[in-house]
Parts: C-alpha cells; sequence; structure tokens
C-alpha cells in the first residue's frame, strides 16, 4: 500500500467499500492537475545507461574511496567537472566549476620523554594522551605519587612537577587521581596503568589509532585553542629507567601505611618532555555547474549530493577500498544525468524559469565541510536560492523495504515550507508514484537523519530543502558497497523523481516561499 496515500488520506482507508475507495482516490488524482507532456518527455530521457556509466568509473577503485583532500577525490572531482563542462554549463566561480574550500586536520607532533641520556617517542614505551602542546622541551622534576591517591599526594609537594601514578585501575578519561594530582598543581602527569609489555602495547595502539585518525575543519585550530590537559602512558618496562627502582618496590612503597611516608622516600628525578600539534593545510573544492535560466533567472534551485567518500580502510586484508557506489555515488550521478537532461531541455528551447546549480560537495564524511563552507560563502546571494533538494544515498533498499514497491525516504520537505512538502508529494503522484516512507523526517528519530547531510546547512539559513534517502543498509561505509549491488531501474525511477521535483520548482509562477516564522 502506497505510504503516500496512507499519510495524506488516512481517513479514506475507513470505508468498508473498495469500489467507493478507489473512485474517491482517481477523483482526488485528477484534481491534482495534469502531467505537463514537456517535462514528462524530458524525465523520460533519464538514462539506466548513463547512470550505470557515470557511476561504474565514479565508484571504481581507480577513485581510491574518494576520500576528502586525497588523490581519488581529486580524480573523482575531475571527473564531474568534465561531464558538467561537456554540458556547456557555466562554471560559475570566476570562470571556473571548482569553488577551493581549504580544510585544516591536525595530528600528533614531534613527542617524546627524556631521562638522562634515553629518549623515548612517542608510540613506543610512551603514549602522550591529549593534544595540548607543551611551547617545546620542558624540563622538570618526577615525582612518584603511588596510586595518586589525597593521601599519598599529601605526602610530597607536586605543584609545578611531574608526578607518576602507579595503578592498574586507573583510567585515563575521568580519572579521579589524575584530576586531584591536576588541582594540586602538577605541570604533568604520567600513568602506568598496565602490567606487561602486551597490555600496554595494546593501549598504545589505541590512543595511536585515535589521535592518528584524520578529523577536519574549516577552522585552522590554534595550538594555544581547544586544548584537552594531556598525560603520559607509560610501559611498565621502562619504569625502573624513571627512578632506578623495580617496579615491585615502587608497589610496596605504594602500598604501605600513609603514616610511613614510604613515598615521600622515593627521590625524584629530572625528566623531560615535549608535546607538539603539527596542523596542515588540506585543499578540497566543491564542484560546480551552473545553467541560467530564463525570466525568474536571478531566482536559483540548488541540487546538492557529496562526492567524498571515507578512502581506504588502513587495516584488514583483501578489498579495503571504499567505492562508496551508494554513499553517495548514486546521489552525485543522479546529479550528474539530471545535469544532462535539463541541459538538453535548454538547447531544445525549453530551458528552466529559474536558475539551476547543480553542485557537488565535498567534506560530507568529515562532518559537511563542503555545504557548509558554500552557506558561509555563497556563489549566488543565499536571499535568492528558492530550495535545496539534496541527494544522498538512493540506489539500493534497506532491509525494511526488501520486497517493498519502489519507495523512497523523503525527510525535511515539510519542515520550513508547506507549499515544498505539497509540490513535493503531488508530483510524485502525477509522475512516478514512489512510496513515500517519512519515517526519517521526525527530527526526534534517533538516527536525527535531518541533520546528518549537506542540506541541514541550507535547512540552518531557512532554505526549503528536501532530502533523498534510501535507507541504511548492510554495506554502509564498508568496501562491500560496491557498483554491482546498485538497483539501476530502481535509481532512474528515483531520479526522474528528483528531476520532476526539480522540474516543477524551476518552471512554476511563484517561488517556493518558507513559512512564516
Amino acid at each position: 500500500m502506497n505510504l503516500f496515500i496512507l499519510r495524506s488520506y488516512p481517513h479514506v482507508f475507513m470505508c468498508r467499500s473498495t469500489t467507493v475507495v478507489f473512485s474517491w482516490l482517481l477523483l482526488c488524482s485528477l484534481n491534482l492537475g495534469a502531467q505537463d507532456p514537456i517535462a514528462q518527455k524530458y524525465g523520460n530521457q533519464i538514462s539506466v545507461a548513463a547512470l550505470k556509466e557515470q557511476l561504474s568509473i565514479l565508484a571504481s577503485d581507480a577513485m581510491e574511496g574518494r576520500e576528502t583532500g586525497k588523490r581519488g577525490q581529486k580524480m573523482a572531482a575531475a571527473f564531474i567537472r568534465a561531464h558538467f563542462e561537456e554540458l556547456d554549463l557555466i562554471g560559475p566561480v570566476s570562470g571556473s566549476y571548482y569553488q577551493p574550500v581549504d580544510l585544516f586536520t591536525t595530528s600528533p607532533g614531534e613527542t617524546f620523554v627524556a631521562v638522562g641520556s634515553n629518549r623515548y617517542m612517542n608510540y613506543t614505551d610512551i603514549a602522550f594522551y591529549g593534544n595540548s602542546d607543551s611551547g617545546g622541551e620542558v624540563t622538570v622534576p618526577l615525582l612518584f605519587v603511588g596510586n595518586g591517591s589525597a593521601e599519598a599526594l599529601a605526602q610530597v609537594d607536586v605543584k609545578d612537577k611531574a608526578v607518576l601514578i602507579l595503578s592498574k585501575n586507573e583510567w585515563l578519561v575521568g580519572s579521579k587521581s589524575v584530576s586531584l594530582a591536576r588541582e594540586k598543581g602538577a605541570k604533568m602527569v604520567f600513568v602506568c596503568n598496565t602490567e606487561t609489555k602486551e597490555d600496554f602495547n595494546l593501549l598504545n595502539g589505541q590512543i595511536k589509532q585515535l589521535y592518528n585518525k584524520s578529523s577536519l575543519s574549516l577552522e585552522k585550530p590554534s595550538p594555544k585553542e581547544n586544548q584537552r590537559p594531556g598525560l603520559f602512558v607509560v610501559s611498565p618496562a621502562i619504569i625502573d629507567k624513571l627512578f632506578g627502582i623495580s617496579m615491585a618496590k615502587l608497589k610496596q612503597a605504594a602500598a604501605e601505611d600513609p603514616s610511613k611516608k614510604s613515598i615521600k622516600k622515593i627521590k625524584p628525578v629530572s625528566i623531560s618532555y615535549k608535546s607538539s600539534t603539527d596542523v596542515k593545510l588540506v585543499k578540497s573544492e566543491n564542484v560546480l555547474g551552473y545553467l541560467e535560466g530564463t525570466d525568474k533567472k536571478d531566482e536559483l534551485l540548488i541540487i546538492t549530493s557529496h562526492y567524498d567518500h571515507i578512502g581506504i580502510t588502513k587495516n584488514g586484508t583483501g578489498d579495503r577500498i571504499n567505492n562508496g557506489a551508494d554513499d553517495d555515488g548514486s546521489g552525485t550521478v543522479a546529479v550528474m544525468e539530471m545535469a544532462r537532461v535539463f541541459s538538453e531541455a535548454k538547447k531544445d528551447g525549453n530551458g528552466p524559469r529559474r536558475s539551476i546549480l547543480f553542485m557537488t560537495v565535498t567534506g560530507e564524511e568529515s562532518g559537511l565541510l563542503g555545504s557548509d563552507y558554500y552557506t558561509q560563502q555563497p556563489v549566488f546571494p543565499l536571499k535568492n536560492t528558492v530550495v535545496n533538494l539534496n541527494i544522498d544515498m538512493v540506489g539500493r533498499r534497506d532491509a525494511q523495504h526488501k520486497d517493498s514497491p519502489p519507495y523512497l525516504y523523503v525527510i525535511g520537505a515539510d519542515k520550513l515550507s508547506t507549499e515544498l512538502n505539497t509540490v513535493s508529494e503531488k508530483v510524485n503522484s502525477l509522475y512516478t508514484g514512489l512510496v513515500f516512507d517519512y519515517t526519517y523526517n521526525d527530527q526526534q528519530h534517533p538516527d536525527r537523519l535531518y541533520y546528518r547531510s549537506d542540506h541541514w546547512n541550507f535547512a540552518k539559513k531557512n532554505i526549503p530543502i528536501i532530502f533523498y534517502f534510501d535507507g541504511i543498509h548492510e554495506d554502509y561505509h564498508k568496501p562491500s558497497d560496491e557498483v554491482d549491488k546498485i538497483e539501476f531501474e530502481l535509481l532512474a525511477k528515483r531520479t526522474q523523481c528528483f528531476f520532476h521535483t526539480a522540474w516543477e520548482i524551476a518552471n512554476r509562477d511563484g517561488r517556493i516561499m518558507p513559512d512564516s516564522k
């Protein structure tokens, strides 16, 4: 049963007579208006073969998973740019199809601990947990404070010194003893919370993975801003090299009655340390193709998809390339195919009244960065932007719709403009008859998809949006998201829906308006 009908006309299904129901629906369909034969002509030109050809290139191993700022993403951008150029779309960024997007990433810089003539580099027998910058090499006394309890810390003056906490129960996040040491003025904290080299190596690997994970931002981070106080995690193998005392004797001192002041008897040693963070520039780009309208050309419809993905999985064996055929190769080729058909219509003298910007954006997987940049630095005034149609994963089925008629999740159409929602449903009923599923349209849905794709940056600017989506399937963000799993007939039918919705928005007399606040 068509979910669109269920949601729009629920009272009809209370009727017991099937004849009455379908007669009523027929009358409703007649009242929606007739198909536009010109729109139908071009909608029928959406090509399964073209979609498959484009996606087979965009989601091939040659594109290396299209990770933002990497070679594969640059190759994908060039491929999309060449397509827009071939269609004679306008490069709207001072004659270019690229809108440069400068991004920044941070990674651990030179970090070490030195004891005498021995220097231990980060991720060897030490691991720095945090992102604070010491501002160069620092030399301080290192004090042993047992398990870091209040009784242990009371035996020594830790202000402006480094401390070593020895406790297998010591956690790195929310640690009471670490917090207490800092409250008492400790300049740096060292923690040994493992008893074997193997256990330390496991923890060391986890910390390394955490801080070497690529994280991009539009704002250049300052080494002195947004710092998390750091600490050094040390291997039990170097404990005796720090104090010249075995681990067993340190444990014994920590376990004795605090009244004996055994901890105070452990002589401090002089150590040096350095922690630093490197900030690197990552150059990326949105790819824009502009089709100028006719009598309403100052008003703009923006159609988006993100063409980046998550690149190559660093660990594991076998196929490690995350091709992102569905996420979001499918949406990107839908945009490319719509650009082709609208361009054909314009060459035939049937160009849209409003202008259309076909925009494939970068950095979605890193935090909607490309669309965020565009809405901060728009090529066309946002006040002239009528609607954003965002297409992100539209080539597959999810488990909930395994045996469903052709369906589509529709998100956000009614959030800012009742008029847009009406147009969306009307166009679908006239031309494509997809089952519109509004499950994710609930802003309180646990997956919060309304906030998780590039339309959100336009919605924040009070620009009406529709987000089209096919659901979360078992290959999401995995190398198995391959072209051979795309349902191209379904992708083409959905692309026809997007096309007809765009055609109506671009050609109707009145501009789609947001509801008054």
